[in-house]
């Protein structure tokens, strides 16, 4: 078993948190509270500050005003502690080329104070159930993307953190690897681990996400439960956010003269 269970806890919170590059606000007063074994869906345009809002979370940013805290862990004055207890799929994955699958997850485990047997056993078991086996010793630059985000879901979760966050976790790869990270992010939460992703594939966030978050221009726009939404993830984002545009191009399947 790689994931062990835990009780029912805050693990992620904000309290107005704010960031501002010159005079431009990026995040603008954000709060919100999610508790253990929850799967948090952060929603908006790109632009919105989701990617800043998430740095700030993990300790990769420092906040121009507001308070934090991963597990308990206060992003100002606990950044190594908040990056230990947390698991990070950045949208850049931050992997390297010359190395394969497996040197990646195996030089990894013992920054997190993980003995070689110990590492090699969760290594082999993350491989097994991304279905990484047969890939285990491709280099990064000959894998598919697909390959490449399930390598860095698996080193986001090799050291078992409490809480995952997830940029875009869903973009860019097929419906089958999007499944199986579907699966697999859905078993850890029930054994507490606390999930925060974003994601622009609405129709998976409408079977996964346990709350939902939207974010518009900096500033959180939307919070609730998935099962208390007054319409689907997608008409309420249309309608929050990003309205569908209608449009013709009349030249477009014209007859060519």
């Amino acid at each position: 078993m790689i994931i062990e269970e835990t009780t029912l806890t805050l693990m992620i919170s904000c309290h107005k948190l704010t960031r501002r590059f010159g005079d431009f606000t990026a995040v603008n007063g954000v709060s919100f509270e999610i508790p253990s074994g929850m799967i948090c869906a952060l929603l908006g345009p790109n632009g919105a500050g989701k990617s800043t809002l998430m740095k700030m979370l993990t300790g990769l940013l420092k906040p121009t005003s507001g308070e934090a805290s991963i597990a308990g862990f206060d992003v100002r004055r606990e950044p190594l502690a908040v990056k230990r207890a947390s698991g990070i799929l950045p949208e850049s994955l931050g992997l390297f080329d010359a190395l394969t699958i497996d040197e990646h997850l195996m030089l990894s485990g013992p920054i997190y104070g993980l003995s070689a047997g110990e590492t090699r056993t969760r290594t082999d078991q993350l491989l097994h159930v991304l279905g990484l086996d047969e890939g285990r010793h491709t280099f990064l630059d000959q894998c598919s993307h697909g390959m490449r985000k399930k390598t860095a879901l698996a080193l986001a979760l090799l050291h078992n953190p409490p809480v995952l966050f997830l940029d875009e976790p869903f973009e860019g790869i097929d419906p089958v690897t999007a499944n199986t990270i579907r699966d697999l992010l859905l078993a850890i939460a029930r054994r507490g681990i606390t999930i925060l992703l974003s994601s622009h594939i609405l129709s998976i966030v409408d079977h996964l996400a346990d709350w939902i978050l939207v974010i518009r221009a900096g500033e959180l726009v939307w919070q609730s439960p998935a099962n208390e939404l007054p319409h689907s993830v997608e008409e309420l984002y249309l309608g929050l956010v990003e309205p569908a545009k209608v449009a013709d191009i009349p030249w477009l399947g014209s007859a060519q003269s």
